[in-house]
């Protein structure tokens, strides 16, 4: 993994900056460009920008926020790509009020589908986005790990509650206003044109282990590091990991499944 992305906040990102990486070097090979165009939706304060600058590709953020947006200019220049990320408000539903139809090499869409009125249209918008063959990242709050958090909490009606709503929520002060299924988002990815090649568990357990235990056991972080990475391919963890991870590559029938 990556130092860029270390420590604590890497109990968050690190499954899905791994994959991410991979995929971004099989495009460099796929492509024979050493730079490529990635777009960010939704991507804030460069969370995930910055260190995809950071090996070398371009940039463009896409957000509705304009502090956000600032404080990604801050950062970008703070990490020395500032020439390599250009942030444009905006969102995805108007995506293409900002930015161009099929000019990007992988488009990244993580946490975004929580929040739009029509999740179908944001993805195929990301996905109209993409060069042929281009990579789709997509990352959303999962349903299961919601219910499991409620219920260890001891907010039972909650947790029931949030099981049977169709939208995953647990009550009216409830933050998230959508979550999903595994089924749900693959179900939204292959409609909109891309074949799936992974699905991840992102912060199976990472949630709910107490942060002191993390902070203060010796090789607490990276042990659950690495089980975090172990189950995340694993169908039997998808159903109570706190966020799902899909990747897959636009016009990509019949190459084989990536981790």
């Amino acid at each position: 993994m990556s130092d860029q992305l270390r420590p604590r906040a890497s109990l968050r990102t690190a499954v899905v900056w791994d994959v991410l990486k991979d995929a971004l070097d099989r495009q460099v090979k796929a492509t024979g460009r050493d730079a490529l165009d990635v777009l960010d939706t939704g991507g804030g304060t460069g969370n995930f920008a910055v260190p995809v600058a950071r090996l070398g590709h371009r940039v463009t953020v896409v957000d509705p926020s304009p502090n956000a947006l600032f404080a990604l200019e801050r950062r970008a220049a703070e990490a020395g790509v500032a020439d390599r990320v250009r942030g444009v408000q905006g969102d995805i539903l108007g995506l293409f009020e900002v930015v161009d139809r099929g000019g990007y090499d992988a488009v990244l869409c993580h946490g975004v589908l929580e929040y739009v009125d029509d999740p179908a249209e944001g993805v195929r918008n990301a996905v109209d986005a993409l060069r042929p063959s281009g990579e789709l990242s997509l990352l959303a709050a999962g349903l299961g790990g919601a219910v499991l958090a409620r219920a260890l909490a001891g907010h039972f009606t909650e947790a029931r509650r949030a099981l049977t709503d169709p939208a995953g929520r647990w009550g009216e002060g409830d933050p998230v206003p959508r979550r999903y299924t595994a089924e749900q988002l693959t179900e939204l990815v292959s409609a909109a044109g891309v074949e799936v090649g992974a699905v991840h568990g992102v912060r199976v357990f990472a949630d709910l282990v107490p942060g002191v235990l993390v902070d203060t056991e010796p090789g607490a972080m990276e042990a659950l590091l690495k089980l975090e990475s172990a189950v995340a391919e694993l169908p039997a963890f998808h159903s109570v990991a706190t966020q799902l991870h899909v990747l897959g590559a636009k016009g990509a029938e019949g190459r084989p499944q990536r981790g």
